[in-house]
């Protein structure tokens, strides 16, 4: 990557990414119930509410849509071997006793039978949270399809590519994470920063040019979020957004159907870089792979890229409990910028703040094993972007440049990172809603536009 080009590639840069994904849910039971009225947005050009049941299609054109959801003539011979174990299944009863009748013929590992069958007993109740009437009825749509789409990856893994482009046909990966996550996310109490900044980045991509996005990251469920946010005004944007994916969300048979339905950078994230040695120096070269591939689309202009350069999801502090951003690593952000700068295309980067961390929060400490136990909630999240900070900009406020620069510059997104998470913070958790908007940060609720 260097200055010239992407082919010397920084191992900091790895630690950029990391699982950023949309909601796998290998969850806890200790989600309680709650009684809310249900208050959710009208989109008229998108699935609602009373839509959500239907997840991606009517039953029997799910039906028709997995069974051909092969790439190829020689994987749709091999599909009828796939059991429709969930997909054939008309209550919870029958959802669950499928879970066990696959686990005892020895399909589904007991692990992954478990975190299935905890998943929709979390799932279902963080829907129910919601108080939607229609709740049963959700809970059994959506999770049929994902229990199915996780039992078919057991049965036959699907392995991701550098870079993935987002599965749509002839199954619709990235509409079922976007229903899937939909009954979480509490419209009432959900807002987006500076919504004018999402137009004008969107006349900057129809012009040729690249945005690069750098974020905070809570939740698997991040992406989804965006897009939920964004989808009644700039879909486009959510659609085309790539995001830089840690490996762990790509080898988790409960993560990776949702990871499917993404435009993906696959790498190895720093901080399970040494997890197993013998692996080091693959990972090494994979992340160098990965990173051609950016720079490939980047100097194909029109590319919106995601990521998360403190290396992993913010934790709340513990001696306060209080959720704030991960700090930024300086590393990952240079060699992010300079990638950019290199592709030969205009190209801006944009702090963004996302808060999202009730509906899936993450654990205390970084895991190393796959599998790990997750919360799921009904909740109120945000979304904000600020304007673009240039680095020559910066670079020329510091007395040396070539030392303080790259600090200087990591600083001030971070900074602007952190100021509308206060915002959206104050706006979510302070209960002050649309009244939290400051000068540089107006929140609004564009769903009900």
């Amino acid at each position: 990557m260097g200055t010239a080009t992407a082919h010397r590639v920084s191992l900091s840069f790895a630690s950029s990414c990391s699982s950023y994904i949309a909601a796998s849910s290998l969850c806890s039971l200790s989600v309680r119930f709650g009684v809310r009225r249900p208050v959710f947005p009208c989109l008229s050009h998108c699935l609602n509410v009373r839509a959500m049941a239907e997840i991606v299609r009517d039953k029997e054109s799910t039906d028709k849509n997995v069974a051909h959801a092969a790439s190829s003539p020689e994987e749709r011979r091999n599909e009828p071997s796939l059991s429709r174990t969930f997909l054939h299944a008309s209550s919870e009863e029958e959802l669950l006793a499928g879970i066990r009748k696959e686990r005892e013929a020895g399909k589904l590992p007991p692990t992954i039978a478990l975190g299935m069958e905890i998943l929709y007993h979390n799932y279902k109740t963080a829907v129910f949270e919601s108080g939607n009437p229609r709740a049963d009825e959700i809970v059994l749509s959506n999770m049929t399809v994902a229990l199915d789409r996780m039992f078919s990856d057991v049965e036959e893994p699907f392995d991701f590519s550098p870079y993935h482009k987002a599965l749509r046909e002839p199954f619709d990966y990235y509409l079922f994470g976007q229903n899937y996550i939909r009954p979480l996310v509490d419209f009432r109490n959900s807002y987006v920063g500076n919504i004018s900044l999402f137009y004008e980045m969107e006349e900057k991509l129809q012009q040729g040019h690249n945005i690069v996005l750098m974020s905070n990251h809570q939740t698997e469920a991040d992406p989804a979020v965006i897009a939920l946010l964004l989808e009644a005004t700039n879909p486009s944007i959510a659609e085309r957004m790539t995001y830089v994916a840690g490996d762990r969300v790509l080898i988790d048979p409960l993560c990776k159907p949702f990871s499917m339905g993404r435009n993906l950078i696959c790498v190895y994230s720093k901080k399970h870089m040494n997890d197993v040695p013998k692996l080091v120096e693959m990972k090494r070269k994979a992340n160098t792979r990965s990173l051609k591939e950016m720079a490939l689309l980047l100097r194909g202009g029109s590319q919106i890229i995601w990521i998360a350069p403190s290396g992993g999801r913010d934790r709340p502090y513990p001696q306060t409990q209080e959720w704030y951003p991960a700090p930024f690593d300086a590393s990952s952000v240079d060699n992010m910028r300079r990638l950019a700068e290199h592709s030969g295309t205009p190209g801006h980067i944009y702090p963004l703040a996302i808060l999202c961390h009730d509906i899936m929060p993450p654990p205390p400490h970084v895991e190393k094993e796959i599998g790990e136990e997750r919360v799921i909630s009904f909740h109120g999240v945000g979304v904000s972007v600020a304007p673009g900070i240039n680095f020559s900009e910066i670079s020329a406020a510091c007395e040396n440049p070539e030392e303080q620069a790259k600090e200087a510059y990591t600083q001030a997104l971070y900074n602007s990172v952190t100021e509308q998470y206060n915002v959206l913070k104050s706006a979510i958790h302070g209960k002050q809603g649309l009244q939290a908007s400051i000068p540089d940060v107006s929140l609004s609720q564009p769903w009900n536009s």
